[in-house]
C-alpha cells in the first residue's frame, strides 16, 4: 500500500517532486523504525502505541519539533489514505498531537541590501551570468517558490503585460505582475541561451548548459552564493528567504494583506499574517523613535 500511496500523491494530489520526496523519506524512516523495533509489523498494521513510540524516539534523538511535526503530518496523510482505501479499520493517528514549536519570524533581506545586491551589477555577461541575474530578479520581483521557478515555461511569461502565470500548490493557478525592468533581462538571457544552448522540446525558461531543466539544488546554490555577499546580513540564505523578503517588503510599503496572500498563493490568511510581525517590528521602531512618550 505504500507504493499505492505514493502514486496517489503523485497522480491524484499532484504534489511537487520536493513534497513527494519528503513523504518518501518520512515513510522510509518509519519503516526502518518498525524493522528495528517492531519487526512483526508493517506500516499498515501499526497502532497508536507503535506510532507514539516512534515519535518519542525522534524527540529523544533531538530532532527539531518542526521536523517531527512534518513526519506526523506525513503519517496522518498516509493513514487517511489507508482508511479511504479500506486497507485499515482504525486510524492510529487519531489521538496523535503535534508538538509545540516556538514561533520564529521569517528571515528576510533588508530592502537597502536587496536593492544594492541587484543594482551592483556583479553578474557576468555570459549565459551563466544572465541566468543567475534573472533568477535573483524574478525571485525578488514575484515571490514565487523554488518549484514554481524551475517549472516556469516560456508560454507562462507575458512580456507585454509584465506578468507570469504559475501553477502553485494544490494546482492553484495565479498571475503575478513583475516590473518592466525584468523584460530586458529576460530577453538578454533568452537571446544568449538560444544561441549557446541546444534547446530541447520542454519549453522551460531556465535550463542548464546542456539544455535540460534547471534542478532545485542548482538554483539553491545560486541563491546561497549571492546572499552570502558580505553586505547581506540575513543568516539564512535560501530561495525561500527571497520569498519572505518579497512579502515583507510589500507589506512594509503598505500593500493590503489579502493582495499579498493572493500573490503568494496562500490558501488562508493565517499563512500570510506571519509576515505582518516583521512589518510590526518596523512600526514599533518608528514609534519608539518618534513618539514623545515612547
Amino acid at each position: 500500500m505504500v507504493d499505492a500511496f505514493f502514486k496517489y500523491l503523485q497522480y491524484e494530489k499532484r504534489v511537487s517532486k520536493h513534497t513527494l520526496l519528503s513523504y518518501q523519506n518520512d515513510l522510509s524512516q518509519f519503516q526502518a523504525f518498525l524493522s528495528e523495533v517492531f519487526p512483526d509489523h508493517q506500516p499498515e498494521s501499526a497502532d497508536y502505541g507503535i506510532v507514539r513510540s516512534w515519535i518519542i524516539q525522534l524527540v529523544d534523538s533531538d530532532i527539531q519539533p518542526a521536523s517531527v511535526n512534518r513526519k506526523i503530518a506525513s503519517l496522518k496523510t498516509f493513514y487517511k489514505f489507508l482508511m479511504r482505501e479500506e486497507a485499515i479499520k482504525k486510524n492510529p493517528m487519531t489521538k496523535i498531537r503535534v508538538l509545540k514549536t516556538q514561533k520564529r519570524l521569517p528571515s528576510f533581506v533588508k530592502e537597502s541590501e536587496m536593492i544594492g545586491l541587484l543594482d551592483r551589477g556583479e553578474f557576468k555577461d555570459t549565459l551563466k551570468g544572465w541566468r543567475e541575474r534573472l533568477i535573483m530578479e524574478l525571485f525578488y520581483a514575484t515571490g514565487i517558490r523554488l518549484s514554481e521557478l524551475i517549472t516556469l515555461k516560456e508560454v507562462q511569461v507575458d512580456l507585454t503585460n509584465h506578468t507570469i502565470k504559475v501553477l502553485g500548490k494544490r494546482n492553484k493557478e495565479r498571475v503575478i505582475p513583475f516590473p518592466k525592468s525584468i523584460v530586458s533581462i529576460y530577453k538578454n538571457y533568452r537571446k544568449i541561451r538560444n544561441k549557446e544552448v541546444e534547446m530541447k522540446n520542454h519549453g522551460y525558461v531556465f535550463v542548464t548548459k546542456n539544455g535540460d531543466p534547471c534542478y532545485p539544488m542548482m538554483v539553491y546554490r545560486i541563491v546561497k552564493e549571492y546572499l552570502s555577499d558580505k553586505k547581506i546580513t540575513t543568516e539564512k540564505k535560501s530561495p525561500h528567504v527571497l520569498r519572505h523578503t518579497y512579502a515583507t517588503h510589500l507589506l512594509n510599503k503598505g500593500a493590503e494583506i489579502n493582495a499579498v496572500k493572493d500573490l503568494l498563493g496562500h490558501s488562508s490568511l493565517a499563512a500570510t499574517q506571519v509576515y505582518t510581525h516583521n512589518s510590526m517590528e518596523k512600526i514599533k521602531k518608528a514609534y519608539d523613535q518618534a513618539h514623545p512618550k515612547a
